[in-house]
């Protein structure tokens, strides 16, 4: 099992890709030792003092203003945790939780949150013994920190939560105690340190950016199937076009296509005496939309890294050089830039699968693509792929209500103390669901696409589309006749989801999504 030394604020994307697929191990670089030793003791010393400091001696949110006595300050702690551990709703995916882990601990180790070396250890001790907090998924607003999840998270640390065994809800003090971790003990700040922050709206969005890797490579590919199958024009494609326009993510989509196209015997049979001028938009525009929500999930990319590396609760301890230090209450566990990034991805999630349903809805339409209706040769009898469209259609405009922007929506909470939240943590949460539907509108689009391309033959498509075609049909029959066509969508969707469709384009155009 291969590691992963985590330096603060240097975590990159590929680390955070291998730590949410699990299999490694997670260390912390030596020079975190130092930091998060020198803020945990000026924590202890205002704890032992008599001024008031939020959240280490006083009351939480609206209750800031009563403060609490010395003997109880461990208690306060505990009741915090026990107090928000309120989520409802299924459980988060293993693969968001080994990232909230992660990037828990990455930020405590940051040296600003004034936690003790031993609450970073566990937490890296719980990922390195494959443990997963069972966390249920509904619950916070993104402000004040993902509060209740990782209050469920914290308790499961503390040995009074839960975990998730084999997809099972599991006492988690049994499974700490074969892993041969100490339940984690509380003091002074920090519970509050531990659940302020936005680890789970950044772990959603996330682990829904990886995700749509493969997602968006998969629908160049058959998009580009599509096209072929049509008898559309490269002509769009030329890289002139793009290059004075000057957009970063359409000159590379482009590009990408051009190599998918390359060598086609299809694209070469109609190249000269076609009567059609231009190809409808679902093709000819492909760069243009396609290229639009490749500069939007990179600028995502970007801001989603920041936040993985942030430190992100409050109050917040800065030690001078001169040895004078300052505790700041703040604001950084409001979580508006991840809501406004995955408002941003969820567009352009919808974008890629609306454009391949259309591609799809072209296909089927005899007058355009010029293929047999509904691609099947004996229409009226068979149906071939009408209602599959329906399907992807239904889908298309699932995604257009789920991509409504969620940081514009607020509820005042805590006594109206916290009185504007960005609700990251549902606009990061609803990716997951719009990326199942882009994938099966994608799945959909390879059986249209692939059913097409045997209309033309013995024509020969490009190399890289002849591999897309022979992918589809080693899990996906053909259909000459109408047949059980839900098994073929299901096991297209998975070559999406796997990503085995996204791998053509990285071997024959050399692409990677978030570069």
């Amino acid at each position: 099992m291969s590691t992963i030394e985590i330096t603060p604020g240097q975590l990159s994307l590929e680390q955070l890709r291998r730590i949410r697929t699990g299999g490694v191990q997670l260390t912390l670089h030596a020079s975190a030792a130092q930091d998060i030793a020198r803020a945990a003791a000026i924590v202890q010393a205002h704890a032992a003092g008599d001024e008031p400091v939020y959240g280490v001696n006083t009351g939480f949110g609206k209750l800031a203003s009563k403060r609490i006595s010395k003997e109880e300050l461990a208690t306060l702690q505990f009741n915090l945790i026990r107090s928000h551990c309120v989520g409802v709703g299924a459980p988060m995916a293993p693969t968001v939780v080994r990232l909230m882990l992660a990037t828990k601990a990455a930020s405590l180790a940051r040296g600003y949150s004034g936690v003790r070396p031993e609450v970073v250890q566990c937490i890296l001790d719980a990922f390195n013994a494959g443990l997963v907090p069972y966390i249920p998924s509904q619950g916070s607003v993104g402000a004040s920190g993902d509060l209740a999840p990782l209050s469920h998270l914290t308790l499961a640390l503390m040995g009074e939560g839960e975990m998730l065994v084999d997809g099972q809800r599991r006492p988690a003090l049994p499974e700490l105690q074969k892993a041969g971790i100490a339940p984690l003990t509380l003091q002074a700040k920090e519970g509050l340190a531990l659940i302020n922050g936005t680890q789970t709206s950044t772990a959603l969005a996330l682990d829904a950016l990886l995700r749509f890797e493969d997602v968006y490579a998969s629908a160049l590919v058959s998009g580009a199937l599509s096209l072929d199958a049509a008898r559309g024009s490269d002509g769009p494609f030329d890289p002139r076009i793009h290059a004075v326009r000057g957009q970063p993510g359409q000159i590379e989509a482009a590009a990408v296509y051009r190599a998918l196209l390359a060598g086609s015997a299809i694209r070469a049979s109609h190249a000269e005496g076609d009567d059609r001028v231009q190809d409808p938009y679902c093709l000819r525009c492909q760069p243009q939309v396609m290229g639009a929500c490749l500069d939007q999930a990179r600028h995502v990319r970007e801001v989603l890294l920041r936040e993985a590396n942030a430190v992100t609760d409050n109050p917040l301890v800065f030690a001078d050089a001169d040895g004078s230090h300052t505790m700041i209450s703040g604001g950084n566990f409001h979580a508006e830039p991840v809501a406004l990034a995955a408002d941003a991805l969820a567009c352009a999630i919808a974008e890629v699968g609306a454009i391949a349903e259309r591609r799809i809805g072209m296909l089927i339409d005899a007058s355009i693509s010029r293929l047999p209706p509904f691609l099947t040769e004996n229409a009226g009898l068979n149906s071939g792929f009408m209602i599959a469209h329906v399907t992807a259609a239904a889908l298309a405009s699932e995604n257009k209500s789920l991509a409504h922007p969620a940081s514009v929506d607020s509820l005042p909470t805590s006594a109206n103390q916290e009185d504007h939240v960005s609700m990251a943590t549902f606009a990061a949460r609803r990716l997951a669901q719009m990326l199942d539907n882009t994938a099966h509108i994608i799945g959909i689009e390879l059986l249209a696409a692939a059913q097409g391309i045997e209309f033309l033959r013995p024509l020969a498509s490009s190399a890289a589309l002849e591999a897309a075609h022979a992918l589809v049909r080693r899990d996906c029959p053909p259909m000459p006749t109408d047949h059980y066509l839900a098994p073929s969508i299901e096991r297209a969707s998975a070559l999406v989801h796997s990503g085995t469709v996204a791998r053509l384009a990285a071997q024959h155009a050399g692409f990677r999504t978030l570069g």
